[in-house]
């Protein structure tokens, strides 16, 4: 199959995984049924999470994607991760569908009413999930390194840049990585063990995040995340990972849980780093 040939989104992938199905062999079968049952694993999984969960090889997968054309397992993975894409609506959505639910003469009142209900549950949500174990790791991690180098871009980007504009407020080293000019990666190149990476994202992940925090911890750097999900790409290459839901009003995510969480990072590692 030709390049131009291969199916570019999930619902052309899925009517080619049906029609070869009947001519795989058993094991590459075996992964077909699986990928269509769990795309989300598939999208957000590792190679080796993936196999053990399949019951195969890695070795496998990289056959099942290219038995469908693919040259390998990332290429394939590409199109389950713009499936959960392609599901989020974009901005102009989210209006249309603020437009319809509203009435004509509520206002603004009817959305600060909104964001404030969808912000309360956020943060509720949050201190019932929140593991109290994992939130003490992660200041010790944090406190312990010599540089803290911040990632988190896109949506996210307001935690990051707070984050590092509190804790140079508070005398404590870090590096904001913005990723301007694709430098990211590079600007990982400085961190040592000694150091450490909070790494922040929500699904739609910003693969230029996960590159910047996987690009770190290759290097042995250890990673601290803030995301949503098990799938989430962050998740394999973490050290630990701490969870947040965000609720949302009309599409329109807050980010007031995600900013709790963070500045207790924040001010908890500043005082730890206080006290040592």
């Amino acid at each position: 199959m030709t390049s131009s040939a291969l199916p570019k989104d999930f619902p052309a992938l899925k009517t080619l995984i049906v029609a070869r199905a009947p001519e795989l062999p058993k094991r590459l079968t075996q992964v077909a049924a699986y990928a269509l049952e769990n795309p989300d694993e598939i999208a957000f999984g590792t190679v080796a999470s993936i196999a053990k969960s399949a019951e195969v090889q890695p070795s496998t997968l990289v056959r099942f994607s290219q038995s469908l054309g693919f040259n390998g397992f990332t290429d394939l993975q590409e199109i389950f991760r713009s499936r959960l894409r392609a599901n989020v609506p974009n901005y102009g959505e989210r209006l249309r569908s603020l437009k319809e639910h509203s009435v004509p003469s509520s206002g603004p009142e009817f959305m600060f009413s909104g964001f404030s209900r969808a912000a309360e549950k956020s943060i509720h949500d949050l201190q019932s999930r929140l593991d109290p174990k994992l939130l003490r790791q992660a200041v010790d991690l944090l406190a312990a390194a010599h540089t803290i180098y911040l990632v988190g871009l896109h949506r996210t980007f307001p935690v990051s840049s707070y984050m590092s504009y509190v804790y140079t407020k508070l005398g404590v080293q870090n590096v904001l990585v913005e990723g301007k000019g694709g430098l990211g990666v590079d600007t990982m190149g400085f961190a040592s063990g000694q150091d450490c990476v909070l790494a922040i994202s929500f699904a739609p992940y910003a693969s230029e995040t996960a590159a910047i925090a996987e690009s770190a911890s290759k290097r042995g750097v250890p990673v601290v995340a803030i995301t949503d999900s098990v799938f989430s790409p962050l998740v394999p290459i973490s050290k630990l990972w701490l969870e947040v839901q965000e609720a949302d009003f009309e599409g329109f995510r807050s980010l007031a849980a995600t900013m709790t969480l963070a500045m207790t990072l924040t001010v908890a590692v500043a005082e730890k780093r206080s006290l040592a």
